[in-house]
């Protein structure tokens, strides 16, 4: 480092997972798409390895004028925004607490602005063991540390043991905690929490000290690719049902739900107990944004408050997503039954748009792999595999080439 301050950041020469992406783009364009596989990218692709975007979405886009695209939108969104991404978002359930929505630049935007408002510097925010690494690069970024729990049990379901314990510990160590919990359709694992999970961590917070806070970021970002969407929103009663020192906050992403991913589009969406402390969250926030990103983009918010407003236009929007979410699912699964096929252990996957294998050497697999065109995501703990970004048919074929490459390696 010669002029910047790392200020106890890691600050990497590339992002990781841009990089190996890059590196299959110049693979594709060498030996052509057909002869590779990029199983990187977080956003749904065809069997052609094109984004999909949703024509009903697009078609919308088009219609926009300057007034309603080009002004700057409020900071925390427009209002007609707001209003509808709480429908997408919660679905059918209606909240019985205080609800406040603050617009944020994909899901990401919420996630700092929770961290930065809901814990202290030098604080440390717990994740699961297996995590989307930003998490770690959002919370340092703004001085905080990440603690993991161990997310699964020797039964290979949601490890409630050990989460209690690290809850537990932090709350003893700090005034405030912040959990950032991934559900449904985990990334990177493609995991979904039961509904009996959601009140097993319930019956914790009810047992904690009411004079520590804990803010429970729900980060809902791939829900609507999990599966039927009212049964995957079936947990949002038990945080209306969270004790008062508990405030859930919903991480929504408008980027994959209306597959506008370089839109940036998201929300923040508290559910409080009292007004005061959903106008409380809606002004920190707010004052966040103002200090950061400023204010969102103003066009994906119009398009989304127009979706809304036309029951046939959201009815198309709802029906071309659930072909592409079937399509989805149909990967995951090809996926699950070749791994099992071949032998290929995998962490316990329900849907989404990632599937993730445990091994001692991912680097080493993933370079072995690379060698063969095939590009996935080497984690801590193992490699990452998007299923959202290859066809049905490698979804049946790599497994058993990740198999091999273990095999050889370990030779």
């Amino acid at each position: 480092m010669i002029f910047v301050r790392e200020n106890g950041r890691t600050i990497p020469k590339e992002d990781k997972i841009f990089g190996i992406s890059n590196r299959a783009k110049e693979a594709i364009a060498k030996y052509g798409k057909d002869k590779v596989v990029n199983g990187t990218i977080g956003a749904l692709m065809d069997d052609d390895g094109k984004l999909i975007v949703l024509k009903s979405v697009d078609k919308v886009f088009k219609t926009l004028t300057p007034d309603e695209y080009a002004p700057y939108a409020p900071i925390g969104g427009i209002p007609e925004f707001k209003e509808a991404i709480k429908k997408a978002a919660f679905g059918k359930y209606e909240p019985k607490g205080f609800t406040e929505v603050v617009a944020t630049p994909g899901g990401t935007g919420g996630i700092r602005n929770t961290i930065s408002n809901f814990s202290a510097p030098g604080d440390r925010v717990l994740v699961a063991d297996w995590f989307w690494a930003p998490y770690r690069t959002i919370a340092t970024e703004i001085g905080r540390e990440i603690q993991t729990f161990k997310f699964f049990d020797e039964e290979r379901k949601f490890n409630i043991e050990d989460f209690k314990a690290n809850v537990l510990e932090l709350l003893e160590a700090q005034d405030s905690l912040v959990i950032i919990i991934n559900s449904p359709a985990h990334n990177p694992t493609g995991y979904s929490l039961s509904v009996a999970d959601w009140r097993n961590i319930k019956a914790i917070f009810e047992k904690t000290p009411q004079n520590k806070h804990v803010a429970l970021f729900c980060d809902v970002a791939y829900i609507d690719f999990a599966g039927d969407e009212e049964e995957y929103r079936q947990f949002l009663p038990v945080l209306d049902e969270m004790p008062e020192n508990v405030l859930p906050v919903i991480g929504y992403s408008a980027s994959k739900t209306f597959t506008m991913y370089g839109m940036r589009c998201g929300a923040m969406i508290c559910i409080a107990k009292t007004p005061a402390i959903a106008v409380e969250f809606k002004s920190a926030c707010e004052f966040s944004s103002r200090g950061s990103w400023s204010n969102c983009n103003r066009a994906p918010q119009t398009v989304i408050a127009k979706i809304f407003a036309d029951p046939e236009l959201k009815k198309m929007v709802d029906d071309e997503r659930a072909e592409y979410r079937d399509m989805l699912i149909r990967r995951g699964r090809a996926f699950e039954a070749a791994a099992k096929e071949c032998g290929l252990e995998m962490v316990p996957f329900d849907a989404g748009f990632f599937a993730s294998m445990p091994m001692p050497n991912p680097d080493e697999v993933a370079a072995e792999l690379e060698k063969e065109n095939i590009f996935l995501v080497p984690l801590a703990k193992g490699i990452r595999a998007s299923v959202a970004s290859m066809s049905e048919e490698n979804c049946k074929m790599v497994p058993a080439r990740i198999k091999a490459c273990m095999e050889k390696l370990a030779k």
